[in-house]
């Protein structure tokens, strides 16, 4: 297991009730009602909340990674993930599918760009080995 040399950040949260409750954190940045998924609540669930930030970091990853390979990133790149709460023998499981846009990028670039930026996001990092993930090229 990696041990952090050097913590950058640490996100706090608050949060009550569970699956059908609120979240929220200590700066007032992010304060949500939660929901069941596909409950009759009208708050996020922690499902899209991963989905999002997983993401948002992906999309910072191929960043870093178009810096290294001196690749102008398309303006209108975009990441869709799909997060699937589902069952297994012994209980509740994830899977993962990260759907990757990268218009105008030749289909080898954009490949290389996608590879780089799984290799190094925390939150690739993260599910490696531990869930089912499919990165897809669209």
């Amino acid at each position: 297991m990696a041990q952090l040399e050097k913590v950058l950040y640490t996100a706090h949260t608050h949060t009550t009730g569970g699956r059908d409750g609120h979240a929220r954190s200590p700066d007032g940045r992010l304060d949500v009602a939660l929901s069941s998924p596909g409950g009759k609540g009208t708050g996020t669930n922690p499902e899209q909340l991963f989905a999002a930030g997983w993401s948002a970091c992906f999309i910072g990853a191929m960043g870093l990674a178009a810096g290294q390979m001196k690749v102008a990133l398309p303006a209108d790149l975009a990441v869709d993930a799909e997060v699937d709460l589902g069952t297994i023998a012994n209980g509740y499981f994830l899977q993962a599918r990260l759907n990757v846009s990268l218009p105008g990028l030749p289909r080898e670039v954009a490949e290389a760009l996608i590879t780089a930026a799984h290799a190094n996001c925390p939150y690739s990092k993260l599910t490696r080995g531990n869930i089912d993930v499919a990165i897809n090229l669209v």
